[in-house]
């Protein structure tokens, strides 16, 4: 277990292996435990990853207005703000991010604030857009109370945020997600200022977002890639673990080894 201080916080983190960097970004819900069976493979393949629990999840401590935090309009800015300060303080350099729903509006953000900071993007189940505020999305997508969850999704919330603070967290969490904010949410606008190369990874059968929404994000990015997995529900890294493996390492090679041009696709066209 590893600690440091951000804005007199203390922030929980890890790192693991050697290599390329990696910085892991959960989703809304979840915390660096969500990330245990991909952190192994990325390790493995010559990464070096680092994870961590943003403010108001997991084991980073949360503040006394944590509340007011998490509902307020400065929530996205400080998600771009805690990752740049983390990777001041630990001396990362330029990283990969990896970002699965809430976590990709962070990676997002991130590359269009801070592009000197980020050599790629992966977005997973993110949300790209509403067609009604937050508030009314998540009481349609989120009807029920801790209470009347399935014990198997209690012991995921219990497993990402501690049995002290799963049922308010849980409830706090399904009335709106925090870097959406409270009224619409729209990436669309902001997209065409993302440089970095960025892979869309969406199931093709989410219970939060549909499909349509990672092909409108992918059309928004100068330079972006979609993978849609079939058969696959929201979270696509627990779903279906070898084919999200399969393409987040493909993607992130290709990066690493310079094959991501159109230039580099036609002549091996036409080469084979």
């Amino acid at each position: 277990m590893a600690f440091l201080e951000l804005v007199g916080r203390q922030v929980y983190f890890e790192q693991h292996g050697e290599g390329p960097l990696v910085v892991l970004l959960h989703h809304g819900f979840g915390s660096s435990e969500m990330w245990r069976g991909v952190l192994p493979h990325l390790v493995m393949a010559g990464y070096r990853v680092v994870t961590y629990d943003r403010r108001c999840y997991g084991q980073s401590e949360q503040g006394e207005d944590y509340r007011e935090f998490y509902f307020s309009e400065g929530f996205r800015d400080a998600s771009v703000a805690e990752l740049t300060g983390l990777m001041a303080a630990l001396d990362l350099g330029p990283a990969h991010l990896v970002g699965q729903c809430e976590g990709g509006v962070v990676a997002l953000d991130m590359a269009r604030l801070h592009p000197e900071s980020v050599k790629s993007l992966v977005a997973a189940s993110t949300q790209c857009y509403s067609s009604v505020p937050m508030p009314e999305l998540n009481q349609a997508k989120f009807p029920i109370s801790y209470a009347q969850l399935d014990q198997a999704v209690k012991n995921k919330m219990i497993k990402w945020q501690g049995p002290e603070k799963a049922e308010e967290r849980f409830d706090l969490y399904s009335y709106m997600g925090g870097s959406y904010g409270c009224g619409m949410f729209d990436l669309r606008p902001q997209l065409p200022e993302v440089a970095a190369p960025a892979l869309v990874l969406y199931p093709d059968r989410s219970a939060l977002f549909p499909v349509e929404e990672g092909l409108a994000m992918y059309r928004s990015l100068p330079q972006g890639e979609l993978a849609v997995m079939p058969a696959c529900g929201h979270n696509s890294y627990d779903h279906h673990p070898q084919d999200y493996l399969r393409i987040l390492l493909g993607f992130l090679g290709r990066q690493e080894h310079g094959e991501n041009s159109p230039d580099t696709y036609r002549t091996a066209t036409c080469a084979g």
